[in-house]
This record gives structure tokens, sequence and C-alpha cells, in this order.
């Protein structure tokens, strides 16, 4: 056992970590035995949910949709930086909002750099585009962050009222990334170079495996509009393309699209929380967020949220808050939920999403300057939460 877990990526192994730490907690009686049965009962179609979005965007990915994608956004470019900017921030918006933000932070940040080689572009500016987005734009809909799934139950709003709630928010916190993607990373100084040369089409090798897998995330889409179970949604646009692939690439399907690791993480998290609250966190994050009544309380909760992300990671930091947010309205719920994902965006561990992104830019050998990914990170966690609590509080 000792020797499989030193085989282990490091991430993977704290995961494991955090579920060995949440099952001791409920084994010492630190956490009754009931209480983790009832949370553990509430994040099941959420675990369902995250099994299936990652099998299908894995397959999806392997089907080489993406890839099409991406470089057909290149050759749309035509060599303007600025068209392929606009280009390239629709598309992380559109990944993270319909397919998770962990999607693309794993997945479409492997393809952008891939495109970044291919058309001789300085990766970090594309590598840029795919984590922020990947936090600033999951706001939109519940499926777009695990945070909105609690939040989505805990206001009892249907997936379509959920957007209509936050569609300003997420427009507002968009339209800030944009400006700040473009000041920090996208402009003519950062980026060096005038013009792209567009690259070749990339060719599909399996068109039926292509054709299969793109019609399973329009369904997807078209499912969750309409009102499906997000888990069931998932699901049933999975099964086709795990069938897809069975017939016609089947060593593709292996135990490892199953994301057991961040199963075991999330599971984890919701027994080590609940602890901690009993014990202490509760206190200590009703003095964070403070009173309904108190001017400004929607921008305190939106900032207790984001700074907590940032040094513990925003799942946490959103499901600490949540348990000490009570009273009528859910402008301050709501607002937490702003703080956990548009200001999750300054230290590498605030999120997964980033965490998995910075992996992904360690093998392709992409150098993220620290420093200055701090510091335009801090900036856009300031503005554009603000921005964001604003569009809220404006149109509620």
């Amino acid at each position: 056992m000792a020797c499989v877990l030193r085989r282990l990526p490091i991430l993977d192994r704290v995961r494991l970590g955090v579920l060995v730490a949440g099952l001791a907690c409920v084994a010492t009686g630190l956490l009754p035995a009931g209480e983790a049965v009832a949370d553990v009962a509430r994040i099941g179609p959420l675990l369902l949910f995250l099994t299936a979005i990652i099998v299908l965007a894995e397959l999806t990915k392997e089907a080489q949709v993406f890839d099409v994608l991406a470089g057909r956004l290149a050759i749309v470019g035509r060599g303007r930086y600025a068209a392929l900017f606009l280009l390239c921030v629709a598309f992380a918006s559109f990944t993270t909002a319909f397919l998770n933000l962990d999607t693309t932070a794993v997945l479409l940040t492997p393809v952008m750099l891939a495109l970044a080689s291919r058309a001789r572009i300085a990766p970090l500016p594309l590598a840029m585009t795919t984590v922020w987005p990947a936090n600033t734009a999951s706001l939109l809909l519940p499926v777009s962050n695990l945070t909105n799934l609690l939040a989505m139950d805990r206001v009892g709003l249907s997936t379509v009222d959920f957007a209509a709630r936050m569609w300003a928010p997420q427009a507002a916190a968009l339209a800030v990334t944009m400006a700040l993607l473009w000041v920090f990373y996208w402009r003519r100084g950062a980026r060096g170079e005038d013009r792209y040369v567009p690259p070749p089409a990339v060719p599909v090798a399996d068109r039926v495996l292509f054709g299969v897998a793109a019609a399973a995330c329009a369904v997807f889409i078209g499912a969750i509009l309409a009102g499906v179970e997000i888990g069931v949604a998932a699901a049933v646009a999975a099964v086709p393309v795990v069938a897809a692939f069975a017939w016609r690439d089947r060593g593709k399907l292996a135990w490892s699209l199953i994301p057991w690791q961040l199963l075991a993480f999330v599971v984890g998290l919701f027994l080590i929380i609940p602890t901690l609250s009993r014990y202490g966190l509760d206190t200590v994050m009703r003095a964070l967020i403070g009173d309904a009544a108190a001017a400004g309380a929607e921008y305190r909760a939106a900032a207790a949220g984001a700074g907590l992300s940032n040094l513990v990671g925003n799942l946490p930091a959103y499901y600490a808050g949540e348990r000490v947010i009570a009273g009528p309205g859910h402008e301050r719920l709501l607002s937490l939920l702003i703080g956990t994902n548009v200001g999750a965006v300054i230290t590498p561990w605030a999120s997964l999403a980033t965490l998995l992104w910075f992996e992904w830019c360690r093998r392709r050998e992409v150098r993220v300057p620290i420093g200055r990914f701090l510091l335009s990170g801090a900036c856009l966690a300031v503005t554009g939460l603000a921005a964001a609590v604003a569009a809220l509080l404006l149109t509620a």
C-alpha cells in the first residue's frame, strides 16, 4: 500500500488524505454519524454529475472536438490577436458555463497550449485565457461550478431561474476579466508580436466519434436548460459517447476516466468542514461575514468568501460560509458565491481548477511568473468581485 501511495502524484495524495481525515472525524465521534450521513447524502447528486461530466468531457477531448474547435478559432481570427482574444475568451467561457470549470482547466488548457505551439503564439496569454475564465465565468449556471450546485440547492432555484438571477453578475465579472486579461497578458507589449500565423485545420481521425461526442454535448446543454436534473442529464449524455468508444476505440475506455481522486476529495471536505464548524469555525465565519442588517453586508460576504478561498480553496470556503448565512433573501448567499468563484484567482490553490491548470503548465514547460500571477489575480479579484456584487444588487 505504501508503495502504491508513493507512486501517486502529490495532489492525489493530498485528496486521499482529506478523505482519510474526514472518515477519522466520523470514526472518533468528532462528527456524529447521523450528521455525516446527511452531509454526504446532500452531495450524492453532485457526485453523480461530477463523475458523468468528467467522463463526457474526457471522451469529448479524445474525439478531438476541443482540438478542432480551438484550431478553427485560430483560423477564423486570421492572424489578428484582437479577434483571437475575443474568440478564445468566448470558447473558454462557454466551456466553463456548460461543462464545468474543471473541464476548462483540465481539458482545454492542453488544447490551448498545443494551439499556441502550432500557431507560434506565446503560450502564457492563451494559458491565462483558460484559468481566469475557468473561475470568473462559472457564475451563470448550476453546472458551471460545484459551489453553484450547493447554492442552487440552498436557494431552491431551478436552472433557468438561477441563470436569470446570475446573468448580470456573470456579465460584469466577465467584462472585468476581459479588460484585465488584455492589459496584463494580451496587449502588444505583453504578447510580443503584431500578428500570428493561422495554423492548418486539425484533421479528424474518427468522424463517427467526433459526431457522437459533439451531439452528446449539445444534448447535455439542451437538457440542463430544459430543467432536467443535472446529474441525470450528464449521465444520459455520457452513455452514447461511452458506447461509441466501446465500438470504435475501446482502448480509450479505462478506469482512470472515473475521477475517484476528486470524488474522494469532495466527500472528505464534506466531513471535515462540518467537524470544524462544530468546534469554532462557525464562530469565525460569523465574525467574518457579519450581520445581514449591516451596511455593505453583501460586499462583506463576498470579500469573506474570496479571502477564505485564497487561503483554503473555494469549495470549503463556500460551504463554511453557507452554514452561517441565514434569513430571508438570497443576496448575501449569492454574494458569498461570487466571492468564492470570482475571487478565487489570486493563489495557485484558491480553486481546484487553478491547481490543475498549474500542473498542465508545468507539464508543458510553460513558465508562469508567480509575482505577475499574484498581482494580476489580486486586481481581478477586487475589481471583478466589486462589479459582480454591484450587478447582483442592481438587478435584485
